[in-house]
């Protein structure tokens, strides 16, 4: 009998919880992380990741987030603060534009609370605000922030608390499945189990070469910028949100945590890179494509840049995630990526992947997630 259950590689934000549930579940896990446990290498850090219930990328994920919204709760009992912070979320376009009539279809097919806003009644709610004449929102009240680098801490201590071994600075140097167990290769030995999942984010294609075809990692700049009106950018004041707009679409958060009101263009610059060699620093190009909506649309957050990070998305030709087994190796499940939308389901991807590795199934629905898709088009 091999010594555990199941393997997680990468314990950022998809592989703690899954290695939570899993443990959870009487599973014996191992979690191997290639950095430490919260590194700011991948995509799960940055202080506050969004979590909508209005989903404007397909209303299929609804269902999701509502049951991903009542295990953050779950997980958050006990602690000191909260991981879940509700501010109401905005989705903002213009009529016909893809993020405003996609979060109204879905509040309209699933029943959700919304308010439909047009320019005025946005900046008069939101003093923080100078939409476009022509802008349209919708308002939903359940969405908010999650902070990720304490929820990837929770899951790992929840895993831990259900006698997972979680090793951290342990690089997977490859893999090998046959007949029922998969072996584990690192620097410091190899590990054996019945099972495998794989939530590397964007080292993806390095571990998983069958998906490489498919990847793009992307190098994504976050930036807080200085505020002159501090309240109007407090979380009481300031829903989440996602912009679609003539610069570009972007999202953004009120000020929470360090100073400053954050914000971050989808697909940035388009740079395809590798993890390991990226710039991970903020150029000049990089905060113009920032400011370039702040000084238009958030002229009271307009000052200096503050702090900015790099991040990544690891995106599939549809954008959306990935969760499924391995052609060819159905002792493996391959994890995401997702497309730089994923955080928010963190909790339930760790419920489904629970599922699959002790049941073989889930009753949730994931068949948008399926990787045949790709071979059908």
């Amino acid at each position: 009998m091999a010594p555990y259950d199941v393997i997680v590689v990468g314990v950022g934000g998809m592989g703690s919880a899954v290695a939570a549930h899993c443990a959870a579940r009487g599973q014996r896990v191992l979690a191997l992380e290639q950095h430490a446990i919260g590194h700011e290498y991948g995509s799960s850090h940055g202080l506050t990741r969004i979590i909508r219930l209005a989903y404007f990328e397909h209303p299929s994920y609804v269902p999701l987030l509502r049951r991903a919204f009542a295990l953050w709760r779950e997980l958050e009992q006990g602690l000191d603060e909260p991981l879940l912070h509700v501010t109401g979320a905005l989705d903002v376009g213009w009529a016909g534009s893809e993020v405003f009539e996609g979060s109204l279809r879905s509040c309209l097919e699933h029943g959700l609370p919304h308010e439909v806003l047009d320019a005025p009644a946005l900046a008069a709610r939101f003093p923080g605000w100078r939409p476009a004449d022509n802008a349209m929102a919708v308002l939903q009240p359940d969405g908010g922030f999650l902070t990720p680098e304490r929820c990837i801490a929770a899951h790992v201590a929840r895993a831990q608390g259900f006698g997972a071994t979680v090793r951290e600075h342990t690089r997977v140097s490859g893999w090998h499945a046959h007949n029922g167990s998969v072996q584990v290769n690192t620097a410091d030995g190899t590990f054996e189990a019945g099972q495998l999942v794989l939530t590397a984010g964007p080292w993806m294609s390095d571990i998983a070469p069958t998906l490489g075809p498919l990847l793009m990692p992307e190098r994504q700049v976050l930036g807080w910028f200085g505020i002159s009106d501090r309240p109007a950018f407090a979380p009481a004041h300031f829903p989440v949100f996602v912009l679609d707009a003539i610069e570009g679409r972007y999202y953004g958060f009120p000020e929470y945590g360090i100073p400053g009101f954050k914000i971050g263009l989808y697909h940035h610059h388009a740079e395809r890179v590798h993890p390991d060699t990226m710039d991970r620093s903020c150029t000049a190009a990089d905060e113009a494509a920032l400011r370039a909506a702040v000084q238009r649309y958030f002229p009271a957050a307009n000052g200096a840049l503050q702090h900015a990070r790099a991040c990544l998305f690891t995106n599939t030709p549809d954008e959306h995630f990935i969760i499924d087994r391995a052609p060819n190796a159905p002792e493996v499940l391959l994890v995401s990526p997702c497309s730089g939308h994923g955080f928010k389901f963190c909790s339930v991807i760790g419920e489904i992947c629970a599922d699959l590795v002790v049941r073989g199934n889930t009753d949730h629905d994931i068949a948008l997630f399926r990787l045949d898709r790709f071979s059908r088009t």
